[in-house]
């Protein structure tokens, strides 16, 4: 199993950031159990909920409090918490930090929220369009003369939000280790998106990034690196940033003698290199482009819809996209020599696993039944 097997993790359920975060950490080993809501039903069967993989669920009434009490017992026992609700949910509900860790000082509490636990938008509802938009992220996307587009969830929630929420939980737990003691891992998603964007401000305050889309390094000002429409109405894609990458992109389209494209960092000959370079690659379908072009040092590779990806050789041959009851997925990332990550299983449907999480726990059979009669579980 993976490294951080024998670790034990609750994770208080809800929507995407919260459930990717525990995806990962469950990839890697641990046991984590998902506390649903009592009589909660998803809309599709559990295989499907990828980001659900890999843990068991059980269902508990946290309004009733021997619902809570439940979840306080399996708290003494666990490592690490995780959730991710609007701040002072979990201490309305009589679970918040302060609760939790007086019953287990050792305690790794993971929470996680768009905006953070205090500022003037702390309470304010969100989604990953806001956090991004908020951080200047969301203006630099997009092409300049058409409005900054949603460039799907992945910078806000996923990467700003639960893959750092997963990172902190892991640097809890190790600084526990040494010190034996619990803490408050507080990760907010416009704070995250903040980090991933250091090296855009770094460039920004050098002057090196300026404020207009499309006009920079790496935002598609550049000819040398965006997208191009091929001959077949596909797509392909060059990021030739260094001069030695950029000698072979020339090279492979014809360009290597033609004077505007001589100085690669001259902005003032970016619109007219971009145009011809379009004119180019609309000149040969993507196919055609893959055999010249695939496999250099140019930074090159054909835009693939999500099924192209799931067939492509490199992909397959690393067996990035297992499939778990016939539904492909990605595997357990960053990859181990040693302890090996797995997916554990696919998802359990809502509140499936409670009485046999209950019993691993050390609840006995009366505790359980006498849970279920009062219906806290």
């Amino acid at each position: 199993m993976g490294p951080l097997e024998g670790v034990k993790i609750i994770e208080v359920g809800g929507i995407g950031p919260g459930p990717f975060c525990a995806m990962m950490l469950s990839d890697m080993g641990a046991e984590i159990v998902r506390v649903d809501r009592k009589g909660q039903v998803d809309m599709v069967e559990p295989k499907y909920n990828v980001l659900h993989r890999g843990r068991r669920a059980i269902g508990l009434d946290l309004k009733k409090p021997e619902g809570v009490e439940t979840l306080l017992r399996m708290v003494e026992q666990a490592d690490a918490l995780t959730e991710g609700f609007r701040p002072g949910v979990m201490e309305s509900l009589g679970l918040g930090p302060d609760v939790c860790l007086k019953r287990n000082p050792k305690l790794i509490y993971g929470r996680m929220t768009g905006w953070g636990q205090e500022g003037p938008l702390a309470r304010v509802a969100g989604h990953d369009i806001n956090y991004i938009a908020l951080t200047g992220a969301l203006y630099c996307i997009g092409q300049s003369d058409r409005k900054p587009p949603p460039p799907l969830n992945l910078i806000g929630d996923f990467g700003g939000g639960g893959m750092l929420q997963a990172f902190g939980v892991v640097c809890g737990l190790f600084e526990a280790q040494k010190s034996g003691k619990g803490q408050v891992v507080d990760s907010a998603m416009v704070d995250g998106v903040a980090a991933l964007m250091a090296s855009v401000y770094g460039m920004k305050a050098a002057g090196l990034w300026t404020e207009k889309r499309q006009d920079n390094l790496l935002d598609g000002g550049g000819h040398f690196y965006d997208t191009y429409e091929t001959k077949d109405g596909r797509w392909v894609c060059v990021g030739s940033l260094e001069p030695q990458f950029y000698v072979l992109l020339l090279k492979h389209t014809g360009l290597t003698d033609h004077d505007d494209f001589k100085i690669q960092m001259d902005r003032t000959k970016w619109p007219v290199c971009k145009e011809k370079i379009e004119e180019i690659f609309k000149s040969k379908t993507r196919d055609e482009w893959c055999e010249i072009m695939e496999g250099t040092d140019i930074c090159f590779a054909p835009v693939l819809t999500i099924d192209e990806a799931f067939q492509h050789p490199h992909n397959v041959q690393r067996k990035t996209f297992p499939e778990i009851e016939g539904v492909p997925q990605p595997a357990p990332t960053p990859r181990f020599s040693r302890t090996v990550p797995e997916i554990q299983k696919p998802a359990s449907a809502p509140g499936a696993d409670t009485e046999d999480v209950l019993a691993g726990w050390g609840f006995s059979a009366d505790e359980i039944k006498a849970l279920k009669e009062v219906g806290a579980i």
